[in-house]
């Protein structure tokens, strides 16, 4: 079915629209038994008339234009479900080279306070593969370092690019520039929550335990950003998440309290590691020290002692558990090499898999 006539590429762009993607992998139907109209409005499934006129959902689409990914509750359940389908499709896309260039003649910009590695590299190669350009900037490198405002930066970029991914330090300067910016902005990490990294683990997750719904996720170390997106995750979709945090390193309060508050009592928190992973399908840990802490780090080391993901801890779990970390890893310190690159340890699938997520991200936000 051709997306000619329709200015949403998003659900009616040729032989990827999303709805191939909920028919396949929510809906469960194959090829054989799916309507190529489906989820299309019943007088839009011929030519002559996507030339003419729009389907709901695109109208739906159009009246929203433009959307940022600051958090996962900035995303609907429906919305999570749509991209993690679409990550799975055009994972498999890549997989056979049959990739299309949905993003030709778009550029993301790239802003970034902050060292990369996964992040930079997975955006930057989503973006080529849909046919799409780059420009990556460090703060330092442009006006924000000689006291260029915010707003004008967010609103100069918004006339040279089509997106706009952002790590820096705090969640207010993030906040600000998707205020001002007239194109969509996404998360690329800040100090208090990653949204991308959670729901690239989700999609990991997923491949190897199918509905992420029906599983005990356990989040053992530091209550940092990730763990406050994993909370937001919890949040949205209705699986159970055990925290174990040393004593002043919890997460925030406000963040879990709000967790809480929408999932009840799915979401638990303390200070056992062995309680938390108790039984659980899935074990998440992340560095003691991140980004900006070095100073912290001897004391650090020796609060998060007893939060090591190590053979006995995982004995604790399920035996068919899976082993995450977001990394980069201190192997030795939050997790062995015996875990990290033993038969449960599900981490460089789950690196992998930031790059399958943000390509369907961006073909969402950018593609229409």
């Amino acid at each position: 079915m051709s997306g000619e006539g329709c200015s949403d590429q998003l659900y009616c762009r040729e032989g990827s629209s999303f709805y191939t993607a909920i028919d396949s992998d929510i809906r469960g139907s194959g090829p054989a038994d799916r309507d190529p109209g489906r989820g299309l409005c019943p007088d839009v499934r011929t030519l002559d008339s996507l030339a003419s006129r729009h389907c709901a959902l695109c109208e739906l689409e159009q009246a929203v234009m433009k959307k940022n990914l600051i958090t996962i509750l900035d995303l609907s359940v429906e919305e999570i479900d749509i991209l993690l389908a679409r990550a799975s499709l055009l994972k498999e896309q890549w997989k056979k080279g049959e990739l299309k260039p949905t993003l030709a003649g778009k550029t993301l910009g790239l802003l970034f306070d902050k060292p990369s590695t996964r992040t930079r590299v997975s955006f930057e190669v989503a973006m080529y593969q849909l046919g799409g350009q780059v420009v990556f900037m460090s703060s330092k490198e442009t006006q924000l370092s000689r006291d260029e405002s915010l707003q004008d930066t967010a609103l100069v970029l918004s006339r040279y690019i089509d997106g706009l991914v952002v790590r820096t330090h705090t969640d207010d300067n993030l906040q600000e520039l998707a205020r001002h910016a007239e194109i969509p902005v996404i998360n690329g990490l800040t100090d208090l929550y990653h949204p991308c990294q959670v729901l690239g683990d989700i999609l990991t997750i997923r491949e190897k335990k199918s509905d992420l719904r029906a599983l005990h996720v356990a989040w053992v170390g530091d209550g940092n950003n990730v763990a406050h997106s994993w909370i937001n995750a919890a949040a949205r979709l209705d699986f159970r998440l055990s925290l174990a945090c040393p004593a002043g390193y919890e997460p925030k309060k406000e963040i879990l309290q709000r967790g809480q508050e929408l999932a009840g009592d799915r979401i638990h928190f303390g200070h056992d590691p062995v309680q938390a992973v108790r039984n659980a399908d899935v074990i998440n840990t992340d560095v003691w020290t991140s980004m900006g802490q070095e100073e912290e780090r001897q004391e650090r080391l020796a609060a998060f002692q007893n939060y090591q993901i190590n053979a006995d801890l995982v004995r604790e779990a399920k035996s068919e558990v899976i082993v995450m970390h977001c990394l980069p890893a201190h192997r030795g310190e939050e997790i062995t090499d015996e875990v990290m690159d033993g038969p449960n340890s599900a981490i460089f699938d789950q690196a992998e898999n930031r790059l399958h997520l943000q390509r369907a991200l961006l073909d969402w936000l950018l593609g229409g």
